[in-house]
């Protein structure tokens, strides 16, 4: 199961739950979501959902209908069992030179589509392979011409 985000607190006196999805968009989820139980996944639909903010969501689900419903809620993540398929959100970068700033990296080999932290496989110049983070706050570029992914990495990264 996929952690999708997480109960933040309850909203008002009618089993309302702010929610915490930074990574998903609520709105496209079908079909149950998970809450854990005991160590237990029961499942939930959503009954609305109304987006606050860019990753912050006033949810009712199905079953919650009062503040102490909501309160039991409180803390608990979110999961849901499945896959994301969006192929237009999913950059393809195999086969681009990846570049630290001006400093080339690698080529990279492939990806790992980590919900909340897409991860690239790089075969550095020295031929060892190593993972890097692909996170919108380190991309410099794009070009898509050259093939070149030129990120601004934290030092030690690789």
């Amino acid at each position: 199961m996929l952690r999708i985000g997480k109960i933040l607190k309850s909203n008002g006196t009618d089993g309302g739950l702010l929610v915490s999805a930074p990574e998903v968009e609520l709105e496209q989820i079908e079909g149950p979501v998970y809450v854990e139980f005991d160590g237990l996944p029961a499942p939930f639909f959503f009954d609305s959902i109304a987006q606050r903010g860019s990753s912050r969501y006033i949810v009712h689900m199905t079953g919650v209908r009062c503040l102490k419903d909501a309160e039991e809620m409180v803390g608990r993540d979110i999961l849901f069992d499945g896959e994301f398929e969006d192929e237009e959100s999913s950059p393809d970068f195999i086969g681009w030179t990846l570049f630290d700033q001006s400093v080339e990296v690698g080529l990279v080999e492939d990806y790992e589509p980590i919900p909340g932290n897409f991860c690239l496989y790089v075969r550095t110049k020295s031929g060892s392979q190593v993972m890097i983070p692909l996170h919108e706050d380190f991309v410099v570029s794009v070009d898509t011409e050259s093939r070149r992914l030129v990120l601004n990495l934290p030092a030690g990264l690789y």
